[in-house]
C-alpha cells in the first residue's frame, strides 16, 4: 500500500492542515481507516490522534482510494470541532448506545370469541 500526498493546505482559521491523498494498493482490499491513519501520520511526522480521515473514496475496478483528511496539533483539538460520527469512525470516540424500547405486551385474543363490549351489545 503506497500513499500518495495529492495537495497539503494549512487551515489557520481552525488550525489544522487540510489533506488529500491518493491509495495505491493492488492486489489488496481497500485499506482500513486505522491503517491510513497511521501511516498518514508517519508521512506527516504528526501523531495519530490528531490525524483525522474524513472520507475515503475506492474507484470500482481500480486499486486506487482518494481520501481527506484534517491533521490537528492534538486531540483536544479534534475533539472540539469534529463531528461525533466522525470521531466515532475514527475510533476516538465511543458510541452512544441507544436503548431499546420494550414492546408492551397486549393479550392475545382468544379465537372465536367476541370481544367483551360486543358480547354484551348481543344480549
Amino acid at each position: 500500500m503506497d500513499i500518495l500526498v495529492v495537495s497539503k493546505k494549512v487551515n489557520l482559521l481552525l488550525n489544522r492542515t487540510e489533506v488529500r491523498f491518493k491509495i495505491s494498493h493492488p492486489k489488496e482490499k481497500s485499506p482500513e481507516r486505522d491503517l491510513v491513519r497511521e501511516k498518514l501520520a508517519a508521512i506527516l511526522n504528526e501523531k495519530k490522534d490528531g490525524v483525522i480521515i474524513d472520507s475515503m473514496n475506492a474507484e470500482f475496478g481500480k486499486a486506487e482510494t482518494q481520501g481527506y483528511a484534517k491533521v490537528y496539533k492534538s486531540k483536544e483539538a479534534a475533539m472540539k470541532l469534529e463531528r461525533d460520527h466522525t470521531l466515532c469512525r475514527n475510533k476516538l470516540k465511543e458510541r452512544k448506545a441507544t436503548a431499546v424500547k420494550e414492546k408492551t405486551a397486549k393479550p392475545e385474543a382468544v379465537r372465536g370469541a367476541a370481544p367483551p363490549a360486543k358480547a354484551a351489545e348481543r344480549k
